[in-house]
């Protein structure tokens, strides 16, 4: 019989393995979903992949609403298996999809009714813009799929299964695969649909998870039961909900917000700029995985542990995660710098988006090591309920701070393209080490600990 994960007993080193492994391979076919995507609008034209990498910002919109529910809802759900209230764990589970339709509604509405006109503030051309909403519209009318899939992922994270997600994405990235070309370009009865088929074939692929996560969610402890009653909102839990997960979604709504102002500046540099720097984006995320998948089992063991009152281990998981994370992106970032040129080259045979696109993974090389610190510590504030840090943190990292530094460079020091990204460099490294401290103090506060000398515990 396969045993369980105790993630307030098992060594940390062993939960991390069997918590982050699968995450991080999760997130991997997550990113190579978006990759194939990136790859089919480059086949299109270099048009469709800036119209792709312009129309990211807003579908990174829902993006945030689904990672708010993940790690809001996992930590909450996380805390009350913590606490042994089953009760409790499967109130917030039914909570959670209410939350989630909800939040759907209104994001549907906002892209729908306003999406073209947030790209016309870009400084897109009416072409352009024209051809992003092909894609966008339809993304945003299957929000409530995404956002109902995370809900039942979120149950299963909390529950320290992540191999379950892990393998719906491997499927989606085969299913991706193929109906991409299908719905793109036609074949026999269904329509040449242009970029829109790379949205019909997302959206298509994320209603069939949602049925899958529906009966593996069924066969746990949380299994959902599809009765009216016990979708009712329970005020004080609702509230709990929103207080957790919304903060998360509006943190994250920031790193949106700080990539539309980051593209608008890089846009000044023409479509093959906007274009290479969104397909080095997107293969950059595939290096920060690990990362990610860290920061998933941060939530998972040290809201559990948060709830067992088990803090050395709260500490014990934060600073393991960070070191691991820093020698991963270490690697990660040598690899980057030495093949910038023909990763981009997988997207694009265009020399001018060649160029746009290695220039900013070289110099993203150097910030690839920081940003462990940033994931675990905003993973550390999310199984605290201290969530709010996580705003404040994106709010100085991903808008207020870079809108500041890429204006100086750009209008006083008349700098070029290459400049905004070692001023971004050097405001990453620099904001990583506060997060260290902010985090330390965090921790001493939240465990009632006296002040120690030295940084490590």
């Amino acid at each position: 019989m396969k045993k369980n994960l105790n993630l307030t007993s098992d060594p940390i080193f062993v939960l991390l393995k069997k918590i982050a492994i699968p995450s991080m391979t999760g997130s991997l076919f997550q990113t190579l979903f978006n990759l194939v995507d990136t790859f089919y609008a480059g086949k299109i034209s270099y048009e469709a992949l800036a119209a792709l990498a312009k129309a990211f910002p807003l579908y990174f919109i829902i993006i945030s609403a689904g990672i708010g529910i993940v790690a809001g809802c996992n930590s909450l759900i996380a805390n009350s298996l913590g606490e042994n209230n089953k009760v409790g764990a499967s109130i917030y589970s039914y909570n959670s999809f209410v939350y989630g339709t909800l939040l759907s509604i209104l994001i549907t509405f906002i892209g729908i009714f306003f999406g073209d006109n947030l790209l016309g503030l870009m400084g897109s051309s009416d072409d352009s813009i024209a051809l992003s909403t092909k894609y966008t519209d339809i993304i945003f009318l299957g929000t409530i799929f995404f956002l109902i899939l995370t809900c039942f992922n979120s149950i299963l994270y909390a529950q320290g299964d992540t191999k379950t997600y892990r393998n719906v994405l491997i499927v989606g990235v085969i299913l991706n695969i193929i109906l991409n070309p299908i719905f793109i370009f036609g074949l026999f009865f269904i329509p040449s649909f242009g970029i829109a088929g790379l949205a019909i074939s997302t959206v298509l692929i994320q209603f069939f998870a949602c049925i899958y996560l529906y009966f593996k969610v069924s066969k746990t402890q949380l299994r959902i039961i599809p009765k009216l009653s016990n979708f009712s909102i329970r005020r004080n839990f609702f509230y709990n909900i929103i207080n957790q997960c919304m903060p998360i979604t509006a943190a994250l709504f920031l790193v949106a917000v700080g990539s539309y102002l980051l593209l608008f500046f890089i846009n000044i540099f023409g479509d093959k700029a906007t274009a290479g720097y969104g397909a080095a984006v997107r293969f950059e995320h595939l290096f920060s995985l690990p990362v990610i998948g860290l920061n998933t089992a941060v939530i998972s063991i040290a809201g559990q542990n948060f709830g067992a009152k088990r803090y050395n281990r709260i500490k014990e998981v934060y600073f393991k995660s960070i070191t691991i994370g820093f020698i991963i992106m270490c690697i990660a970032g040598l690899i980057i710098y030495l093949s910038s040129e023909d990763i981009i080259r997988i997207f694009s045979q265009d020399y001018e988006v060649i160029k746009f696109g290695s220039s900013y993974l070289k110099i993203a090389a150097f910030i690839g090591p920081v940003l462990p610190v940033f994931f675990i510590s905003h993973g550390l504030f999310t199984a605290l309920k201290k969530t709010y840090l996580i705003f404040y943190s994106n709010l100085f990292r991903m808008v207020f701070l870079p809108f500041i530094i890429v204006w100086f460079i750009l209008n006083i020091m008349d700098g070029y393209y290459n400049d905004i990204f070692y001023g971004l460099l050097i405001m990453n490294w620099s904001f990583g080490i506060i997060m260290l401290f902010i985090s330390r103090a965090i921790m001493i506060k939240t465990f009632n600990e006296e002040k120690k000398v030295f940084f490590i515990f």
